[in-house]
């Protein structure tokens, strides 16, 4: 945990040596998610700041909520912007890790596994202080789902 709690400070730190984007250099972003597999939701929050022009860098946690048991995750994702105009679309690669148990009080054994997630996704300004983010992303390590990220993103 160590190691992962040092990379996002080092990405942190690096992000605020270069330029920054044009629309602002961070977001503050809150999400639901809905996975297409197991139909399970979740809600979490994430930061995304730009390093470079088109560029950026968020980090994200998500708390899901299935049928039986307990599972989280988190996702670190860079993004690239092929579109900077009022309608932002980018893609997306990223590292992602689930925890999970299955067990409905919490006993036994918990399951963590670690894998790379891609996607598509666009951020719409509604106002100047707020906008609509959106994204289809699919993650390689189990559950192996495609999913489904909505909510609101703050700009900074």
């Amino acid at each position: 945990m160590k190691k992962y709690i040092l990379l996002f400070f080092a990405c942190f730190v690096i992000s605020f040596i270069a330029s920054a984007q044009s629309q602002g250099d961070s977001r503050i972003h809150t999400l639901g998610t809905y996975g297409l597999r197991y139909k399970y939701f979740g809600i979490g929050a994430g930061w995304e700041f730009f390093f470079v022009d088109n560029f950026s860098f968020m980090p994200s946690y998500t708390k899901v909520f299935p049928n039986v048991g307990k599972a989280s995750n988190f996702s670190a994702d860079l993004r690239y912007y092929i579109s900077v105009e009022s309608s932002q679309l980018y893609f997306m690669a990223g590292y992602s890790q689930n925890w999970e148990n299955t067990n409905p009080d919490g006993a036994g054994t918990n399951r963590n596994v670690k894998g790379a997630n891609v996607g598509i996704g666009a951020y719409i300004p509604l106002v100047d202080w707020v906008g609509l983010s959106t994204e289809f992303k699919f993650q390689s390590q189990y559950p192996r789902e495609a999913g489904f990220r909505f909510g609101l993103a703050f700009p900074l």
